[in-house]
């Protein structure tokens, strides 16, 4: 086992497995966790080397989301959000943030879901206006994983100049005077990766924050962020999907119908079940895998499999975790299980943006030889 994943499995062990249950129970975020992880070096891992960071590409941290997923899902979008963030940071930050990341001591995420565009991410109407030697920013950001916790946000705007491009992406310190936070978080799944509201009234950020040219905001996304959020997800879904294939597999060879004197796994019907779970579960692998390859190896469908990895994943993640919850029956309606927590953090896939249906728009579109957003003419 490689010294990343002999670190991560020690904080499970010790830190986050004990939590998991309180932290979705109470709705809190998991503090201790994070902070044990940046101590490990999980949240450094996919900073370069030259910033004290593990050098670490998507695969290491897909393995880092599976393995928290299947333990704790809102830690695991936690740390998720990180590394979509910090793979923009990590191209357009400046060095002193990147140390920072490197060092596990720097929690960021992306801020890009609004009021206005709702999971239109792509079309920010936040807005950015050049003042002096900096900008003001003006926004109503609608959900920010670790939004009260995080140390800074990657933040999407209009551009100052209108005619340069359609978003500009700016790093903000989450301390930074005119933010606000308007409301809590309590969801039906996730329920402690604290996803909030965040509004800013006249934050005024210098020009040096600006990740990038202006307008370039959303090719650098397209080219940093997003792959890395939509690839990461799909081990979320796999990570949930394990979780449940291993309960459920347990309860199943366990639970006995005593008047036959078999297990339910003996039964035909529960066992035929059983099977349509394990292959969902290894499908989401398979595909995930081939994205990865696909990225390592340059392939020419590389960005295909990028863009269809989520809504794969996502999908069965939610079927699978469903026929668990039917697989056990009243067993998995009982807390202890764990069940029914990752059937809950099983649904955020489908509609974190880009949601299910936006990437099968956007994949008919790449297949079809379409723009990929925009108007069809």
């Amino acid at each position: 086992m490689s010294t990343h994943l002999d670190a991560l499995e020690r904080v499970i062990t010790d830190v986050v497995a004990p939590g998991a249950a309180a932290t979705d129970e109470q709705g809190i975020f998991p503090q201790p966790a994070i902070t044990a992880l940046g101590e490990a070096g999980i949240l450094g891992l996919t900073a370069s080397p030259d910033v004290g960071g593990g050098g670490g590409g998507m695969r290491p941290a897909a393995e880092v989301i599976e393995r928290l997923a299947g333990t704790c899902g809102s830690t695991a979008m936690i740390v998720l959000m990180h590394y979509a963030a910090g793979a923009v940071l990590e191209a357009h930050g400046s060095k002193d943030i990147r140390q920072a990341i490197g060092s596990g001591r720097h929690l960021t995420t992306l801020a890009f879901s609004e009021v206005g565009s709702r999971s239109q991410f792509w079309t920010p109407v936040s807005t950015a206006t050049a003042d002096g030697d900096g900008v003001l920013l003006h926004a109503r950001k609608s959900w920010i994983t670790s939004g009260a916790e995080a140390d800074s946000y990657v933040w999407s705007s209009r551009p100052v100049d209108q005619d340069s491009g359609p978003m500009t992406l700016w790093s903000v310190p989450a301390t930074a005077e005119g933010l606000s936070q308007p409301g809590g978080f309590d969801g039906v799944g996730l329920r402690g990766n604290g996803s909030i509201p965040v509004t800013a009234d006249g934050v005024r950020v210098p020009l040096e924050a600006r990740l990038g040219p202006d307008g370039e905001g959303l090719n650098i996304g397209l080219a940093t962020g997003l792959p890395w959020f939509l690839v990461l997800s799909a081990a979320f879904s796999l990570g949930v999907l394990e979780a449940v294939t291993a309960k459920t597999g347990a309860h199943l060879g366990s639970a006995r119908l005593e008047h036959l004197g078999e297990t339910l796994v003996q039964q035909p019907i529960p066992r035929v079940d059983y099977a349509r779970l394990r292959l969902g579960t290894d499908r989401v692998r398979a595909f995930l895998n081939d994205t990865l390859t696909a990225l390592d190896t340059g392939r020419a469908d590389a960005q295909l499999r990028v863009l269809e990895v989520k809504a794969v994943a996502a999908e069965e993640g939610a079927a699978g975790t469903d026929l668990a919850m039917k697989l056990c029956g009243g067993a998995a309606f009982r807390k202890e299980t764990g069940i029914e927590r990752h059937f809950r953090d099983s649904l955020a896939a489908r509609v974190m943006a880009p949601t299910t249906d936006a990437l099968l728009d956007i994949v008919g579109r790449a297949v079809s030889g379409l723009p990929l957003l925009g108007p069809v003419s």
